[in-house]
């Protein structure tokens, strides 16, 4: 078993307890691997160890990495910031998008997602807790922006990500992240149909899921220190 296989199977096995502790199903939480400065090879070992979805924060090395993976059944998540001339590149190339955080940014990926490839899944990036450095709307206009996106044509609204600034204990970390699953709650109260919530790293895995998180976002502990 290589390492990264073997990383894998112990993520895997993290994630099936943090769901059996918080009263969730297994399957409940989609496992995305973040492969950034990981190349090809890294991607297809994890693959061969049964992993198919994958995140990249640098758009041109990723979309060098999907062309070179191309014969292989991969899922594709962009979660890293968007420049306005990467947005061609990211309609083009991606599945998903985890970082939408301005109504122009969405309208340039709805317009230039090509026609023959199915709707840009997307979420919307949420400073849930004020991070200076951090990237994403703040919770009060995360509605109109919500809104907005799902009446554009080319792309399907999924729900919320974040990524909150790391905190001293799991039951603060536990509460930041249930900030996030409230917003969406609230959201979902208004009419927007949002099941997706991207929530969750290596090192938190545990309070996203006990949140209510459906998809954690994990690099170092499967690829290894960067």
């Amino acid at each position: 078993m290589t390492t990264i296989a073997a990383n894998l199977q112990d993520v895997r096995q993290r994630l099936a307890a943090a769901c059996q502790a918080a009263g969730r199903s297994p399957d409940a939480v989609q496992l995305l691997a973040v492969s950034k400065t990981f190349g090809p090879e890294a991607v297809a070992e994890a693959f061969a160890a049964g992993q198919r979805a994958f995140g990249e924060n640098y758009i041109q090395e990723a979309v060098a990495k999907i062309a070179a993976l191309r014969h292989l059944p991969l899922q594709w998540h962009c979660i890293g910031p968007i420049q306005s001339n990467k947005t061609r590149l990211v309609a083009e190339n991606f599945d998903w998008v985890h970082t939408v955080d301005q109504q122009k940014t969405a309208k340039r990926l709805s317009e230039q997602r090509p026609a023959d490839l199915p709707a840009l899944q997307v979420c919307i990036q949420v400073n849930i807790d004020g991070g200076a450095n951090k990237s994403g709307v703040i919770p009060q206009d995360a509605l109109a922006l919500a809104q907005a996106i799902a009446a554009l044509p080319r792309l399907e609204l999924r729900g919320l990500m974040c990524i909150p600034e790391p905190c001293a204990d799991y039951a603060s970390t536990l509460a930041v992240h249930q900030q996030v699953k409230a917003l969406q709650d609230h959201l979902q109260a208004q009419g927007l149909s949002l099941d997706t919530l991207s929530l969750g790293m290596s090192a938190d895995l545990e309070a996203a899921v006990q949140a209510g998180s459906t998809l954690v976002r994990v690099g170092t502990a499967i690829f290894g220190k960067r």
